[in-house]
Order: structure tokens, then C-alpha cells, then sequence
């Protein structure tokens, strides 16, 4: 004689059918940390450097403005969309070079906006967006300097911001050049080009585009000049949080977005056009991370 079937009781089959649901929500949320703080607080913290323009710096009225702060201020309003929140608020954190992947790290910020290159090194801590930039160091000096090239340096002090990845390059090249320099460290640019200024310090090394902007703002510009040659390769990106997949996808998202759509070329007309026309490094980076939806 054949057993009849069981069936579960109909509270039995609820509380297992919440479990389910329970078990799929608490998925879907943790899937990304990060966007769903994002939803319940209806709030984004972007770490920015202040002295880093045109990329990120504090103007007059106390406002954050730059190139990759308007890139951030981009990524917001396409999260605020894509979460349905009605007002999403942009909280700044201001952050310099040692400082800035802590932010990240300690979970102070959620992107860092301003001129961090990315590197296999520092992928070991955080993550990185798709590249908004690419750049390469090279030296400030004074225009009656005698300094033309990387190895003209021998034997003179060199300002530079300490813990970046134009130090470690400037480092390398010197080295494998068999030229001795002394590095003055410094925390920012404006203190940088100070020390050039009053003959602290025989050159500046930095990004070409940032020591492009401290020139175009010096009190006397035809006083300072640019070396020709670079000597780093600096694709730059927003620096993430390393555990959160589905929060950089969101930043690409919108990212790309602007690369295919053409709504990059008035931010950088507006920020870098001063500057200088973008080269074709430039334009194949924007060309080749226009990835399709």
C-alpha cells in the first residue's frame, strides 16, 4: 500500500518562504555596501586633494571644483538616478597625497577625485575606476636655469610631494642614469614651486599638467618653464574601495557613459583646454574606454 504524501503545514511553508526572501534581500543588498549605504543615507563622501588643480582644489568662495570633481559630481547624479533617490548629497573630504588611499581604506570616502594613478601596486588596497586620465611627470624650473633634461639634475634639490608615484619614477630614472639628486619632500604644489621661487629648491618634479596649471597661476609665469621630456607614464583614475565590484561597475557606468556620449569634451574644455589641446594618448583613452552597454 503506497504511503501518502506529507505536505509542510501552512506556517511551516511561510516561514520557510521568508527565509528565502530574507536570504535573496540581505544578497542583493550586500552585493554592494556601498550603494546601499548610499540609498539609506541618501549621501556620497568623495575625498579630494586641495591643492591639485585643475583636477581638484578649493576656490575663493570656498567652492570644490576641478575636472575630476565634476567627473565625481557626474558619477553622484548617475547613482542618485539609478538608486531613485530623490536628493543624493555630496559630502567633500579634503585629503592630500598621504593621506588620500586612507581615506579609502578606512572607509572615510567612498572615491577619491583628483590626481591618483593607478598602479598594480596600489591595487593591492583599493580598487580603480576606468582611467579619466593620463598625464606624464616631468620638472618646473626657473627659466634662466640651466636645467634642460632629467639628467641635467645631478647634484641639485629637486622639490617633490613624497609618497607618489612621480617620486618612485623620478627615483628610477635618476638611478638608472647614475645622476644624484637631492629630493626636498614637500605636501603640495604651491609649496613646491614656493621653494623654486625663493631658490630653496633648483626644480619641481610633478604631473606636466598639474605643474602646467601652477605656472599658468604664478605671479610672473615667463619666470618658469616646463623640461620637454617626461619621464612617468600617469594614467590617472578615481581610487575605490577594493571589495565592492557592483559600486565600481555604477562608477563606470557613468564614466563610460560620458566618454560615448561626447559630454566629456566641455568638461575638458572647461577645466583643461588653458592647458593645452588633448594629444593622442588623450583621445585613445577616452576612445577605448567608451565601453558599449
Amino acid at each position: 500500500m503506497r504511503k501518502s504524501l506529507r505536505f509542510p503545514s501552512a506556517s511551516v511553508a511561510a516561514r520557510a518562504l521568508a527565509a528565502v526572501i530574507w536570504v535573496v534581500t540581505v544578497g542583493a543588498s550586500a552585493a554592494s555596501p556601498t550603494l546601499e549605504r548610499i540609498k539609506q543615507t541618501a549621501s556620497v563622501t568623495f575625498a579630494y586633494r586641495e591643492g591639485a588643480a585643475p583636477f581638484s582644489f578649493t576656490d575663493r568662495d570656498g567652492k570644490i571644483r576641478g575636472y575630476s570633481v565634476e567627473l565625481c559630481s557626474r558619477v553622484a547624479a548617475a547613482i542618485q538616478k539609478e538608486l531613485g533617490i530623490a536628493a543624493l548629497k555630496i559630502e567633500w573630504l579634503p585629503v592630500d597625497a598621504a593621506t588620500r588611499l586612507e581615506a579609502i581604506i578606512g572607509g572615510k570616502a567612498d572615491a577619491v577625485c583628483g590626481t591618483t594613478t593607478m598602479t598594480l601596486g596600489r591595487m593591492q588596497t583599493v580598487d580603480f575606476s576606468l582611467p579619466i586620465f593620463v598625464d606624464g611627470a616631468s620638472v618646473l624650473v626657473r627659466t634662466k636655469s640651466k636645467i634642460r633634461q632629467v639628467t641635467d639634475l645631478r647634484g641639485k634639490r629637486v622639490a617633490i610631494i613624497a609618497g607618489t608615484t612621480t617620486e618612485q619614477a623620478l627615483t628610477r630614472v635618476l638611478g638608472a642614469a647614475g645622476a644624484t639628486a637631492t629630493l626636498v619632500p614637500v605636501r603640495t604644489g604651491a609649496e613646491g614651486i614656493a621653494m623654486l621661487m625663493q631658490g630653496k629648491a633648483d626644480a619641481y618634479a610633478g604631473d606636466r599638467v598639474v605643474l602646467a596649471g601652477l605656472m599658468l597661476r604664478a605671479p610672473d609665469p615667463s619666470q618658469l618653464d616646463i623640461i620637454r621630456n617626461d619621464f612617468s607614464f600617469e594614467p590617472y583614475a578615481l581610487a575605490l574601495r577594493r571589495d565592492d565590484p557592483d559600486f565600481r561597475l555604477a562608477v563606470n557606468r557613468a564614466l563610460a557613459q560620458l566618454y560615448r556620449s561626447g559630454d566629456i569634451d566641455p568638461i575638458f574644455q572647461r577645466w583643461l583646454a588653458p592647458l593645452g589641446k588633448p594629444g593622442p594618448l588623450l583621445h585613445a583613452m577616452y576612445y577605448l574606454n567608451a565601453l558599449p552597454e
